[in-house]
């Protein structure tokens, strides 16, 4: 049997290499027999060692061995063979890194459990789905079941079942000979290690006629060498797609004076990291400073790589190449810094450029946007496993930049031929190509065209378009959403999804999590210090707040909230949670979750579970629009995180919305907790929050929680002479910011603030920042002016709130013979 596998495997080797495709086999069955045929396998390819990689929990071979928690560690790279071993579990997000990672003419090998047993195998992912008060019996395996469909129904797949030794399917595919030999065209992306032993790349005469193959390519290479600005010849010569080529002029673009960025976008192996290099070495030759960062220094390899390729061919013989660093002849240079360093000064260089950009927080793309020229080379379809950070919230603020934005998207791969068999499965099996509806198919919904509807995981397994529909909205809107969220879609116990849909297309989703109605044990546990997955909203609330209650009630968090983009603005996202509450305030909700039988079982065993509901809750990085988005359905803030959050750059809000009486008691006591804590907060972990956060985040608090005022006569006295007469805030700031967070949380509509003396309220009373510094952000001509500012910003809340002594202070500076 080994023997029929081995061949089988140099054949669709062979057959990877002569359509520079990729291949899959997979090798199902008991996990020892998989090693055994493995090493066959490997011993007979000719593939060095150094192009070989094993992801799984053991080193077990002679080669390269990462677990899959650090298959992101394979970004950037690539390798002829990489084997998953699966048997103790599978990560969607690692096998979307790893199937980018095969080369063309490469062979990913899978070794999972028999197939039909592979559902009910639970692994390490599936314990994390398992959270309180969920056992992993709970889980169920639709992921994997649907998983092992598409790897039957696809092309370009072998299965072999070890057992018996049958090959289920040879995955041949036998394509009829290309024009070109597309393997030659590969950019010979390799690792660091790996490109000692490589062979060099075409020289560069060579790659000329790559190019110039089609008709678009040999016009594209004839018109940007004919009207370049200061690239050499070879870097465009050097590229080899008119694609790339494109991307070379956009990135030569950041020789122009003024502030320019430029975003690369391509799904992997289209060659856009090669053509961040070609520009790299083209600038370092031409005596820049190229700063290059990326979330670990191996995923830059092929910038390094392309840049001393190109100087090398410029015949710069002064060239000395590292694996972070690269010196020209001419005082250029390349240089790698991790992303946190680079972000502290990217005005230090000439050129930045970032390589999988979505793989790095919104913070440090922020910072790095203080580079006049910088470059942002990103993975459109997700295999970064870090959602759409870049997509959703970064362009925005980089739209708002000084920057002028320069887009290119890169779709002719190199690295493979289009319609390569294992990228086509695989954007179906993780949905990395997941769509919303086409705009004209929901261009007339309304709130009342809509139907409400509940997203069961059969259903969604049962009906690939609703599926892709539901799921694309929330890649598309969410900048978190990945290949994990599939899985946990199918087969988390205590998640549930609800949608909008008209004329059977989705047009909002929601993903709700069950928390809190933990067992008394484990609300000491957590009060203690321990963790409980999944229970987001409980957890900060009982260990962070000290509220040991605070896991008792049963609550839906509202994980993703999304709309379609055609449709926004319409009150959508707005009926959908409206239809979410009365679904929980009728009555009970239902929530539904499959426990699979025993393996040799053919049907899951439905069980159903009804509960009450006492709240409903979100947490999100905190935005103006998001704070008041949720205010205006009903949440109220409790809570502002004191750090940032590492994905989006922002303090995360939590809001309540209580449904029961016991729910109620949960918000009340927060939102008086939150009130009570906001000014010492702004004046110390929260001193660099935006102002316009801090607002809304005050005015998304519960009314009744607003803290009574506990200002004595003579601090009255102080707050009425600092707004009507000669007084100073300056002397006693206290009782200024009582009434600061009483005017925010009440905001009374006889009470009429500009928006900037809302700001200076904030960043002078709560945020205690010195009067220099708020008069330069607020645009003030001089600190006095401020001072003065500040004054005529509290008459209207002495009016408001003063009590006889205050308002007697104020008649007393009214009196003309004062003003006189």
């Amino acid at each position: 049997m080994d023997e029929e596998v081995v061949e089988l495997a140099e054949s669709l080797f062979e057959e990877a290499t002569r359509a520079n495709e990729r291949r899959l086999l997979v090798l199902a069955g008991e996990r020892e027999s998989g090693y055994d045929v493995l090493e066959s396998i490997l011993d007979t390819l000719s593939v060095p060692i150094t192009a070989t990689t094993l992801v799984g929990p053991d080193d077990r071979l002679r080669c390269e061995q990462l677990p899959q928690a650090n298959a992101s560690d394979l970004l950037g790279t690539t390798r002829d063979v990489v084997t998953l071993d699966a048997h103790e579990g599978l990560r969607p997000n690692a096998l979307g890194k790893v199937v980018g990672t095969v080369d063309g003419g490469g062979l990913l090998l899978l070794l999972t459990p028999p197939l039909e047993d592979w559902p009910a195998e639970h692994g390490e992912f599936d314990e994390s789905l398992a959270v309180p008060p969920f056992s992993l019996s709970n889980v169920t395996g639709r992921f994997r079941r649907r998983l092992a469909e598409t790897l039957r129904a696809h092309r370009g797949i072998a299965i072999v079942t070890l057992e018996t030794g049958r090959i289920i399917d040879d995955g041949l595919t036998n394509p009829g000979p290309r024009l070109e030999d597309q393997r030659e065209r590969k950019t010979g992306q390799r690792s660091e290690d790996e490109q000692a032993t490589s062979p060099k790349l075409k020289p560069i005469s060579d790659r000329r006629s790559s190019l110039e193959t089609s008709t678009a390519g040999r016009w594209q290479a004839q018109s940007r060498l004919e009207s370049r600005s200061r690239f050499p010849d070879e870097a465009y010569e050097a590229c080899l797609t008119s694609d790339q080529a494109d991307a070379v002029e956009a990135l030569e673009s950041l020789l122009e004076p003024s502030p320019r960025a430029v975003v690369l976008e391509a799904d992997r192996g289209r060659g856009k990291s090669s053509a961040a290099g070609l520009a790299a070495g083209a600038f370092a030759a031409d005596g820049m400073d190229v700063l290059i960062t990326a979330p670990r220094s191996r995923n830059a390899a092929e910038i390094f790589h392309r840049a001393g390729e190109l100087c090398e061919a410029l015949a710069d013989t002064d060239t000395a190449a590292g694996r972070r660093h690269l010196e020209t002849g001419t005082g250029g240079r390349v240089r790698f810094l991790e992303p946190a360093v680079a972000a502290d000064r990217p005005e230090s260089a000439d050129i930045v450029i970032v390589d999988e950009a979505a793989a790095l927080p919104v913070s440090v793309l922020e910072s790095l946007l203080e580079a006049d020229r910088v470059a942002f080379a990103t993975t459109v379809h997700g295999y970064e496993g870090a959602g759409r950070g870049f997509s959703v919230r970064f362009r925005d603020r980089l739209a708002e930049s000084d920057h002028e934005v320069v887009d290119r998207t890169l779709l002719e791969p190199i690295r493979y031929a289009a319609g390569d068999p294992v990228e086509v499965w695989a954007f179906r099996a993780l949905l990395l190509d997941a769509r919303p509806p086409v705009d004209p198919l929901v261009d007339d919904a309304t709130p009342d065209s809509v139907a409400y509807r509940r997203l069961e995981p059969d259903a969604l397994l049962a009906d690939e378009q609703l599926l892709r529909e539901a799921f694309g909205l929330l890649v598309l809107a969410h900048y978190r959403t990945e290949p994990n969220d599939l899985a946990r879609l199918f087969d988390a116990p205590n998640l549930e999804a609800r949608a909008l849909v008209h004329d059977g297309h989705v047009v909002s989703v929601a993903l709700l999590a069950r928390e809190g109605n933990l067992p008394p044990e484990t609300r000491t546990m957590m009060y203690e210090g321990g963790r409980v997955r999944g229970n987001m909203l409980p957890d900060v609330l009982t260990s962070q707040l000290r509220d040991e209650a605070a896991s008792e009630p049963a609550g839906l968090r509202v994980v993703r909230i999304a709309t379609h983009h055609a449709v926004r603005s319409r009150g959508l996202g707005s009926h959908l949670l409206e239809s979410v509450r009365e679904e929980v305030t009728d009555g009970e909700v239902q929530c539904a979750y499959n426990g699979e039988r025993s393996r040799d079982s053919d049907a899951d065993q439905n069980r159903q579970s009804r509960e009450s509901i006492d709240w409903l809750g979100t947490g999100f990085g905190a935005t103006p629009a998001l704070l008041e988005f949720w205010r205006e359905n009903g949440y109220r803030t409790v809570h502002l995180s004191t750090t940032r959050n590492d994905a989006s750059g922002e303090y995360s809000a939590l809001m309540l919305a209580p449904t029961s009486d016991s729910g109620a008691a949960l918000h009340d006591r927060h939102a008086d907790w939150f009130a009570n804590r906001f000014a010492a907060l702004c004046s110390d972990s929260l001193s660099d929050l935006d102002p316009d956060i801090a607002r809304e985040a005050l005015r998304s608090a519960d009314a009744a929680a607003a803290p009574a005022l506990e200002i004595t006569d003579h601090e009255w006295r102080v707050v009425a002479g600092a707004a009507y007469g000669p007084g100073l805030f300056d002397v006693d700031p206290g009782p200024f910011r009582q009434l600061v967070v009483r005017y925010f949380i009440d905001d009374p509509d006889e009470i009429d603030l500009t928006v900037r003396e809302e700001r200076l309220l904030v960043l002078r009373a709560l945020q205690a920042h010195d009067w220099a510094t708020v008069a330069n952000r607020l645009e003030y001509h001089s600190t006095g002016q401020c001072k003065r500012a500040i004054g005529d910003a509290f008459c209207p809340l002495v009016d408001r709130y003063g009590p006889a002594v205050a308002l007697e202070e104020r008649e007393r500076f009214a009196d003309p013979e004062y003003t006189e």
